[in-house]
């Protein structure tokens, strides 16, 4: 490794178990000599996080629940407390409720959508504010988004629109935040094996479709997508702020399936 991170101190939101995004992006942080601080939302997840946490040499956690501000103070009090200053933030939390997400969006509930955009996009903003506060000397902001976000996937439903939503805030908040050097920029994998991407309909036949059908012919890594969220918080990324980083083995550039994958289209 190459310490890019060597001296840099961060939170990670998010980790659910040791196939999660964000914890792939915590494995490759603490591999590049990042400091990291952990958060979580109550005590079972508290009990998945900390040996994590401990296996990359960190000892802090923070219970946090993003739609209550009390507990949002206190992370960034303790965070405040424990470093004076932060250089990242990674926000890998979003939410719906499970049997809205199949079927038809246009069945989508007042309250799931209120609830979904509140925790997927809304705590973003929330978070970087309050992040941006212990950041006098620039830093980076990440979260993490999806390409149902702008191309209709089936059963993605109300998070498509949040997601939507969370993308335009990044880059927004790009702009409020660039003159204090502070970057916000989000990564967009394909579909990943996740606890959290298990909740979506017809997860597996996504998987499936994407990886044969992509350029690369595969879906991403948990490392490839750690390997980003180094590049962006690192030096090497000081001019990257404001965008969408696509990390899906090309998939996103697709109008259509691959020929081989047409079914009876004439392949001649």
């Amino acid at each position: 490794m190459a310490d890019l991170m060597k001296g840099k101190r961060g939170l990670i939101m998010g980790v659910a178990n040791d196939r999660s995004i964000a914890w792939g992006i915590a494995a490759a942080m603490a591999r590049e000599g990042a400091e990291l601080a952990f958060s979580y939302q109550g005590e079972a997840f508290g009990k998945r996080v900390a040996p994590l946490a401990a296996s990359v040499g960190s000892d802090f956690l923070v219970d946090v629940d993003v739609t209550n501000d009390d507990s949002l103070d206190a992370c960034f009090a303790a965070l405040k407390d424990r470093w004076g200053r932060m250089d990242f933030l990674v926000h890998a939390i979003a939410y719906s409720d499970k049997t809205e997400l199949t079927g038809r969006f246009i069945n989508t509930t007042r309250g799931n959508f209120t609830n979904s955009l509140a925790i997927s996009c809304y705590s973003f903003i929330d978070v970087s504010r309050r992040a941006a506060e212990l950041m006098p000397e620039g830093g980076t902001l990440i979260t993490l988004t999806y390409g149902g976000s702008n191309r209709v996937t089936p059963n993605y439903n109300v998070m498509g629109v949040a997601k939507a939503a969370l993308e335009s805030s990044v880059r927004y908040l790009a702009n409020d935040l660039g003159p204090q050097k502070v970057r916000v920029n989000a990564i967009s994998p394909g579909p990943m094996k996740t606890l959290a991407g298990a909740a979506i309909g017809g997860a597996r036949a996504t998987y499936r479709h994407t990886e044969a059908n992509a350029p690369l012919r595969s879906n991403a890594t948990l490392e490839s997508v750690g390997g980003t969220a180094v590049w962006l918080a690192s030096d090497y990324g000081c001019f990257t702020t404001g965008e969408v980083v696509h990390v899906d083995g090309g998939y996103h550039v697709l109008g259509m399936p691959q020929q081989d994958n047409l079914g009876g289209a004439d392949k001649g």
